[in-house]
Order: C-alpha cells, then sequence, then structure tokens
C-alpha cells in the first residue's frame, strides 16, 4: 500500500463521514459533514487552543518579570535606605561623643587626633614597602571632608580614618599570605623564616590590643586592626628578608629546563637512575649565575659533575651548578644573588652542553623547580600594587 493510500485510510479512520439531523418546527433536515469539513473545524479548534496557551504563557511571563522588576527595586530602595540609615547611625555616634565629652567639638577632635597619631608609625612602615602607597592611595584621596558642618566634617575624618586601615590591612595581609605561599610552595614552613622584625615599636611589642589601645590611648578596635596590620607587614619583612638570602632566583636567565628532579632513565646506561637536580638548555658558554647570595665552598672538577662551583647560603642551603665550560669564582669567595659564577658547558658526564643545577637543605637534595616556582611568587609580592 502507497503512503498516499495509507494517509486517506488513517483520515478517513479519525474524520469518517457524519450524518446530523437537526428537527425544527416539525420539518427535519439533514446535515452530512464530510471529512473536509470535520478536518477543518479540528484545525480551527487546535488553533484556538494554541493561541489561548501562547496568551497564557505571555501573560505568566509578564508576571514573572514585573514580579522580579519589582523586587530589584525593592532591592534598589533597601540598599538607599540602609545607606542613609547607616549616614545617620554615623552622626548619631558623633553627636553621642560630643555629648559624652562635655558637649564641645574638643573632646571628640582630641580622639581624631589620637586616632591619626596611631596610625602615623603604621603609614611610615608603608612608605618604604612596594606598591604600598598604590594601594592605600584611594583612601587618602577620599579623605577630603568639604561639609561645612563640624559634625559632619569629624564624622568624613572618621570615616577616612576606617578607609585608610582597611587599605593598610589589606595590603600587609595581601603581601604577607603570598610570601607565605611562596615558602610553602618551595616546601619550607613560613613560621620557622617569619621572625618577628626587630623594629616596630608598640605596634608589635604590646601584648594584646587592650594593652596597644592603652599604649595608643585610642578604642581598642581600631588598635587591634592596626596591630594586625602590622603584624602583617612584619611577617611580610621578615619572609621577604629571609627570601632574598635563599636560592629562589634563577641560575640561566632564558635557558630551557629539560630533565627535572627525581627517578629518570639515566641517558648513558638507559636504566632507572636518581636525578638530583633539573638541567637547562641553552648555548655554549652562556653565563651561568648563582641564585642566592653566599660563600663558594668549592670551584674545581667533581667527577661525573666536570667544572662544578658549589655555594653556601646559611641556614642549611647550598647549590651546585656543573658541567661549566668555564669557572668565574674561587672557593672562600663572597657572591652575590645574580652574579656570574661560570659559563654553562658539556664537561663530565654530560650528553650535551647544558647546565646540571642542585639545590641541597641541610645535607638533603631537594627539587630546585619548587624553589624556582616559590621566586616567581616572591617577585610577584615585590612588585604587588595593593
Amino acid at each position: 500500500m502507497s503512503r498516499l493510500a495509507q494517509l486517506r485510510s488513517l483520515v478517513q479512520a479519525l474524520f469518517p463521514e457524519r450524518h446530523l439531523y437537526l428537527r425544527s418546527g416539525g420539518e427535519m433536515r439533514g446535515v452530512v459533514l464530510t471529512p473536509a469539513r470535520q478536518m477543518i473545524f479540528a484545525a480551527a479548534g487546535v488553533g484556538l487552543l494554541t493561541w489561548i496557551i501562547i496568551s497564557f504563557i505571555a501573560i505568566l511571563i509578564g508576571a514573572v518579570t514585573q514580579s522580579r522588576s519589582d523586587q530589584e527595586l525593592a532591592e534598589m530602595q533597601a540598599r538607599s535606605e540602609r545607606w542613609v540609615a547607616d549616614r545617620e547611625a554615623r552622626l548619631n555616634s558623633a553627636v553621642a561623643q560630643l555629648n559624652a565629652s562635655g558637649a564641645t567639638l574638643g573632646g571628640l577632635a582630641d580622639s581624631i587626633e589620637k586616632r591619626h597619631a596611631a596610625l602615623a608609625p603604621l603609614l611610615t612602615d608603608l612608605k618604604g614597602e612596594p606598591g604600598a602607597m598604590a594601594a592605600i592611595a584611594p583612601a587618602l584621596r577620599s579623605s577630603s571632608t568639604p561639609e561645612d558642618d563640624p559634625i559632619e566634617r569629624i564624622a568624613g575624618v572618621q570615616a577616612s580614618q576606617e578607609r585608610l586601615v582597611d587599605a593598610a590591612e589589606d595590603y600587609a595581609r595581601s603581601r604577607a599570605d603570598r610570601l607565605r605561599l611562596a615558602f610553602r610552595l618551595a616546601g619550607l614552613a613560613p613560621s620557622s623564616y617569619a621572625s618577628p622584625a626587630a623594629s616596630g615599636g608598640p605596634l608589635l611589642e604590646a601584648p594584646d590590643p587592650r594593652a596597644l589601645a592603652a599604649v595608643l590611648d585610642v578604642d581598642e578596635r581600631f588598635a587591634a586592626r592596626i596591630q594586625r596590620a602590622a603584624e602583617n607587614l612584619s611577617t611580610a619583612n621578615a619572609l621577604s628578608e629571609t627570601a632574598a638570602r635563599l636560592p629562589f632566583s634563577h641560575p640561566a636567565n632564558g635557558a630551557r629546563r629539560t630533565s627535572g628532579f627525581g627517578v629518570r632513565f639515566d641517558p648513558f646506561t638507559g636504566r632507572p637512575a636518581f636525578h638530583a637536580g633539573i638541567d637547562f638548555v641553552s648555548a655554549f658558554g652562556a653565563p651561568i649565575l648563582t641564585t642566592a647570595p653566599g660563600v663558594v665552598s668549592y670551584a674545581g672538577v667533581r667527577s661525573g659533575y666536570g667544572k662544578t662551583v658549589e655555594v653556601d647560603h646559611g641556614r642549611g642551603f647550598k647549590t651546585r651548578y656543573a658541567h661549566l665550560s668555564a669557572i668565574a669564582v674561587s672557593p672562600g669567595q663572597r657572591v652575590a644573588v645574580g652574579q656570574r659564577v661560570g659559563a654553562l658547558g658539556n664537561t663530565g658526564r654530560s650528553t650535551g652542553p647544558h647546565l646540571h643545577y642542585e639545590i641541597w637543605l641541610n645535607g638533603r637534595a631537594v627539587n630546585p623547580y619548587r624553589f624556582l616556582r616559590a621566586g616567581e611568587h616572591v617577585q610577584q609580592a615585590h612588585t604587588q600594587a595593593g
């Protein structure tokens, strides 16, 4: 059976010819509903139903959209009301402080001056920090208070002080966290290298915020925030100073790292063997640089390593630079970070020109790649702009 015949059978089955008999005024009339007429009526019914459904969906979407708009408007109004309430609370606080100080501006102004004096040591420490001024600059720029009302001006100064402490806290915490992460990436415990700085005055010497508040003659909450910022800044400085003495720099600028640290297949025997460092490939004779300041403990030829330089950096750290084509330092010589100690070569047990670089901590070889990653984070902390 053809598809057309099948379709005709389906239509006849769904819409068979029907006869309606209508009686009116004693007369009988017959109406024939052909399949074509039935299909027209069915199509009209489906169209009407579709229009009803679409209209209902449109009304529903409009209601949801309107509800969402109303909700957003309510949220905006709530935020505005909270802002107004906060401003009124700030003014009420200033008025309350005026009443508590004998209904004079002198007492509140004295409190403002004391908070400024408490901030001064912290701001002094921040001036020499990388990116600190950029981090707190927005708070400094927003410190102007043009209001004519003395109470408004005092409330504005208080708000500026809070913004300044916020910026100082964020900067100090961010820098300290970056440096802590760098030490953890190198497999080192930050607490072991973050000895408190010798300086710091009362901000670090006070045993708790209450004692510091008494020393600075400010409220305890304000003193606690200043102390947290000072502690983070002190930790960041201690870690930064220590990082400058650890092998966090790169031994061969622009060189490509090849073999990594750990077990690998020995290029001569083809068997698994422990590789105590990482290899860098670059042009023959490229300068090899010390990765931290220290004292040259060895400069000469070592079996398997060829021409080698070893530097003692203190704190149990030593670095080794092997397969050199030339040595530029001598034992006992003090070297600075980034100083040239030799030239890349192919001496010793080597398959081609490259640098074999090792880091040793307390007599044990550690992965130099972790220190290179840590060095990148240290550099980010030094160049951070808030």
